[in-house]
């Protein structure tokens, strides 16, 4: 589903958590940091165009990898979704010591991922990034009768499931899947993510959402979400669901020629001019002084 893209330039030396993360990055910018959070089976290369894109305006831009990923699917499987949230927060505290503000955003399981970053750190979050949220295994491409399927592992039986991942592996560009579908079934999981997802990764994933959902409401930090109408792994039915139980303000934004992994896509650069005009229009509410923030606010009225 993932697939590395080369940097143009060598990142800087990633200033993230221990244990050592070899596939994290960091590309240097200015007081404003971005955290991104890539994907449940994923990497943080699926997330790098997205990265440079934000660096070249300026932002400071982190990529963690996550607990158990860029291995094999046993180390996938000796973690779950409270060592993904650790690391995340890890990685969120180390960089907001040296960054004035940060904001946290990522590609689906990422997304969620980073709405419980929020939760957890809901006075230092700026806002948040949404690309492709999944709440719901819902796209056009995921088998009929997963719903029930989904059930049985949460009643303890994923030990006995894992699930390839079904064509076009989240990406409509003809070009650009073959170069994922390659780089997947070749094992290099560090550049494409994994080929099966475990079942007990999946119910993983399950429980991160039910322990999500409550959350919600309480979260009024800013928040883009980026989705594609026809996402073949999570219908648009995940970002109407943020965007009606998130309790602050929410951007939604469809876009028309993606598949779910809109960072690597066809519209990727769409995902960045809109990335960088969310954060343009939000930055300023959070870092400019008490007296001129309620100097514009007043002059809005």
């Amino acid at each position: 589903m993932n697939v590395h893209t080369p940097p143009t330039g060598k990142p800087a030396v990633p200033n993230l958590p221990a244990p050592p993360q070899p596939h994290a990055f960091h590309y240097a910018g200015g007081p404003t940091a971005i955290l991104l959070i890539h994907g449940l089976t994923g990497t943080p290369a699926e997330l790098k165009l997205v990265a440079k894109g934000l660096a070249r305006a300026g932002y400071s831009v982190y990529g963690v990898q996550l607990a158990g990923h860029c291995g094999s699917e046993a180390d996938l499987t000796a973690t779950g979704w409270k060592d993904w949230l650790a690391s995340a927060l890890e990685a969120f505290d180390r960089i907001r010591q040296d960054h004035d503000a940060v904001f946290v955003g990522g590609l689906s399981m990422g997304a969620l991922l980073a709405l419980l970053v929020a939760s957890h750190r809901s006075d230092r979050v700026a806002g948040c990034l949404l690309y492709s949220p999944t709440m719901f295994y819902d796209g056009w491409s995921v088998p009929r009768g997963s719903v029930l399927l989904h059930a049985a592992i949460l009643f303890g039986l994923g030990r006995f499931f894992r699930f390839r991942e079904n064509f076009p592996y989240g990406i409509k560009d003809d070009r650009l899947r073959a170069r994922v579908q390659a780089a997947m079934e070749s094992g290099r999981s560090e550049e494409a993510g994994l080929l099966y997802m475990p079942g007990r990764s999946l119910a993983q994933l399950l429980y991160l959402i039910r322990d999500l959902k409550p959350r919600l409401p309480a979260l009024r930090m800013p928040v883009l979400v980026l989705h594609a109408r026809e996402d073949d792994v999570t219908s648009i039915r995940n970002a109407n669901y943020l965007a009606a139980h998130l309790g602050g303000n929410v951007e939604k934004i469809l876009l028309e020629n993606s598949y779910h992994m809109i960072t690597l896509d066809q519209e990727r650069e769409l995902v960045i001019d809109h990335s960088i005009g969310f954060l343009k229009r939000t930055e300023p509410r959070r870092l400019a002084p008490p007296s001129l923030s309620l100097a514009l606010t007043r002059g809005r009225s």
